[in-house]
């Protein structure tokens, strides 16, 4: 039994569907202060925020503590979370026909052992039709979601190349999460 310090619907899915017991409880961090350099380096301490912020609130003495963040990069951009169906379309248009990237970062730690990961999966995308595009926006599935990018929703018939995990696409690198967590 873990705690998914997140309130992400898609990790929740992930854990339950790679069969990992946990409890969903988290407590906010404002990532919106970050300057960074680079996605990795925005996604580092985005999670190592919020991981501070839940260490201090739940510790880890009674269970594990698994912390992540999920940034999209294309064209050179940062693409964070949409705050409006416009800003959701434009970010959308920055990937249509282009190479995305989404890096996961995570944090796990427990008594026995403690974990960062930075993990990767590039995707080459075709041009999104834009009556698909509209009909997606005013679905509003892209609220909240990192570069409002869904790689198992709208983004998937578009994809053309994928390197990486999906998973780390949905926001949890549930693989190499499973490797470390084996006998803990």
């Amino acid at each position: 039994m873990l705690r998914l310090c997140s309130s992400s619907k898609t990790r929740s899915m992930l854990l339950r569907n790679a069969g990992i017991s946990f409890i969903q409880e988290s407590v906010h961090f404002d990532e919106e202060a970050i300057v960074a350099s680079s996605p990795k380096n925005f996604v580092y301490q985005a999670t190592l925020g919020k991981y501070n912020a839940n260490l201090a609130a739940f510790g880890y003495a009674d269970m594990p503590l698994l912390v992540a963040d999920t940034v999209v990069t294309s064209q050179g951009h940062i693409l964070r979370k949409a705050n409006s169906i416009d800003d959701a379309r434009n970010i959308l248009l920055t990937q249509s026909g282009n190479m995305t990237t989404i890096i996961t970062c995570m944090i796990y730690e427990s008594k026995e052992k403690k974990i960062i990961d930075i993990s990767q999966t590039n995707y080459i995308f075709a041009d999104f039709n834009l009556t698909e595009l509209d009909a997606y926006l005013e679905s509003g599935e892209w609220e909240g979601k990192a570069g409002a990018c869904m790689v198992e929703g709208f983004c998937k018939p578009y994809i053309k190349e994928v390197h990486g995990y999906e998973s780390t696409a949905m926001g949890l690198s549930i693989e190499v999460l499973k490797k470390f967590i084996r006998g803990s």
